[in-house]
């Protein structure tokens, strides 16, 4: 399984390209570490956490951020099974996130208090998704 904790700088490009005036939902698919990576000057680097407990910290500390810029989680789900894809591809924390614009989500991850924060999710990922949606009406098909 590859590695992706954070974007790629051509990726974010691509996203910072695309309307942000629309609301946009963010499917994030995110595996854990078993125990977290701490950068070494990190007051949690020696404390033995999980991958899960970092997560925990990553959500309690940008909880109120999300919610300051109008986000809020649309969905959270617990993996089962693969039924189409790679069958290594196991997913510890599944959800989508709603955001009023893409603005928003641009507010919240260059807010000062999640530029900090972000550091228990770049410790608690072993690899992860994040997938930009564009919500669109349900009219009982598929397509």
């Amino acid at each position: 399984m590859t590695d992706y904790i954070d974007p790629h700088r051509a990726q974010f490009d691509t996203f910072k390209a695309l309307d942000r005036d629309l609301p946009l939902n963010m499917l994030n698919l995110v595996a854990f570490r078993d125990l977290a990576n701490y950068p070494g000057d990190h007051e949690l680097a020696r404390d033995g956490l999980s991958g899960a407990e970092a997560y925990a910290n990553y959500g309690a500390k940008t909880a109120a951020i999300l919610d300051k810029v109008g986000g809020s989680i649309l969905w959270r789900g617990s993996f089962e099974l693969t039924l189409i894809g790679p069958s290594e591809e196991i997913w510890d924390a599944m959800f989508i996130a709603q955001y009023p614009t893409a603005h928003a989500f641009l507010a919240m991850i260059s807010d000062p208090a999640y530029q900090k924060a972000v550091v228990h999710r770049q410790a608690a990922v072993k690899t992860s998704r994040l997938i930009r949606c564009q919500p669109t009406n349900i009219t009982g098909q598929f397509a």
